[in-house]
């Protein structure tokens, strides 16, 4: 059990005081720094019943701790992006969010002086916030280190020592569901070789799941937990790829369908699969391969329909609209792209960030130019996390 009632609210009396990454006071001297965070790779979006989320970084250096993670919502039914950032915790860390159903859960990942994890959560689209928990741990440095249960709210949280916490609404209490060296000692973690965790999950129909590298070849370490034992539930994959290492770098639940990407393979010969599971992992549909050609992903988006979307480190954008499909190349990415959010009907926009302007690009089917539909100036407290 992490910290209970009256700790977490004075954590989270400490991180309201911290402001946007300033050090909370110390009672003997300051604490030791949180590991540095905010990997490029938290740029993402999702998509939710109340619209599309997007996370990028904007500000200036992260040396000067002037990086500062920002939420835009953009409302279903609506083509406009809107700055929702939760106001008043330190985010210097990196965001990383959760789908609660009619809410969105949003942690922020400790960074400087933060040593645990501030929770809080929106129910009209961003325009209003709410404290909860928080997690008195830090999450990991992954896009899918939080999730949300569908219809319960329960969290998962996986954190960087590779421990995974479940914990109901209200989030003051929680218990660990597994560790990476627990889920390893396991047949399911024993066939796959398991070497870390990389992604935490619920199924649609509430089943904890969680991915992480095989080190035994051809294996997807995507695991369920049913009734308290953990079994396998990633694809089975072709045997082109029995001698390659498989890594889960994405695993999230959508529409009724869970989503993975996968990369197999290391160096220039890396490729990227997604796959396509309607039922927990039983059955999967898996993608056919997009080569990385050296290149790692940078940001790898989900949207409607079970579509896709990555940004490599060669600054090329890919897009794959759901099950069935094939992965289509966008064309050059707009200068400052962060993060893609695709759209219906294989429409995408790219989010560019400079300094503190963001500027949205979209991009329609059959297209081969980025059209510039809104700019939004943020505005960035330089020098106030020194």
């Amino acid at each position: 059990m992490r910290a209970g009632p009256a700790a977490a609210l004075a954590l989270a009396a400490v991180a309201l005081a911290a402001g946007c990454g300033s050090p909370g006071p110390a009672a003997s001297g300051p604490a030791a720094e949180a590991p540095p965070g905010g990997a490029p790779f938290l740029a993402t979006s999702l998509v939710t019943g109340a619209g599309t989320w997007a996370v990028v970084v904007m500000g200036g250096s992260v040396a000067a701790h002037n990086n500062f993670w920002q939420l835009f919502a953009r409302p279903a039914g609506s083509s406009t992006w809107q700055l929702a950032t939760p106001p008043g915790t330190a985010d210097n860390g990196g965001l990383v969010l959760a789908d609660a159903g009619g809410s969105l859960i949003t942690g922020f990942r400790p960074s400087q002086y933060l040593t645990y994890t501030p929770l809080t959560l929106t129910s009209d689209g961003g325009r209003a916030w709410s404290s909860t928990g928080p997690l008195d741990a830090a999450l990991a440095n992954v896009p899918d280190a939080l999730a949300a249960a569908p219809g319960s709210g329960t969290l998962l949280a996986l954190l960087t020592d590779g421990t995974a916490e479940l914990a109901a609404p209200g989030y003051t209490s929680w218990t660990t569901l597994a560790t990476q060296r627990s889920l390893a000692a396991t047949a399911a973690g024993r066939r796959c070789g398991l070497q870390d965790l990389t992604a935490a999950a619920f199924a649609p129909a509430g089943t904890p799941l969680l991915g992480g590298t095989c080190g035994h070849p051809g294996t997807a370490g995507i695991f369920a937990d049913t009734g308290g034992t953990w079994h396998a539930a990633g694809p089975g994959l072709p045997a082109a790829l029995a001698a390659q290492p498989i890594q889960v770098l994405r695993l999230t639940s959508t529409a009724g369908r869970t989503v993975a990407l996968l990369e197999a393979g290391t160096g220039s010969g890396a490729s990227l699969f997604a796959a396509w599971s309607p039922d927990g992992g039983s059955h999967w549909t898996l993608s056919p391969p997009l080569p990385l050609r050296g290149a790692g992903l940078t940001s790898a988006s989900f949207g409607p329909g079970g579509s896709a979307a990555v940004i490599t480190a060669a600054n090329r954008g890919q897009i794959i609209t759901g099950a069935g499909a094939s992965w289509l190349p966008l064309p050059p990415l707009p200068p400052g792209t962060a993060t893609l959010a695709p759209g219906p009907g294989g429409t995408a926009d790219a989010l560019a960030v400079h300094g503190g302007t963001l500027a949205v690009w979209q991009h329609v089917p059959g297209g081969t130019t980025w059209a510039k539909v809104q700019v939004v100036n943020v505005p960035i407290p330089y020098g106030s996390s020194g």
